[in-house]
């Protein structure tokens, strides 16, 4: 699994670490950001869907899209510059 680098500022990473732990729903700092990019991702390929900006060539065995090597999401042209904007 490849690594990476990034700055947190301070009060970000203080309120991550209150979810990270024996009483948190993490285990780990790395599972923490792993789940919230994960979700991030599917929350914009919902907008890209929603602007027609993408379509579902496959669906994730687990029934979630993007997970799978079946999955593709194809490019329907559009290059509005609006990604992310709803």
């Amino acid at each position: 699994m490849p690594k990476i680098s990034v700055e947190v500022p301070g009060e970000l990473l203080a309120d991550l670490d209150t979810h990270v732990g024996e009483d948190g729903k993490f285990v780990n700092r790395s599972e923490a950001i792993r789940a919230s990019i994960r979700k991030t991702l599917d929350l914009l390929d919902e907008i890209d869907d929603r602007h027609g900006r993408f379509e579902r060539a496959g669906i994730g065995a687990d029934g979630t899209g993007g997970e799978s090597a079946d999955d593709e999401l194809v490019d329907t042209g559009d290059t509005d510059g609006a990604a992310g904007n709803e």
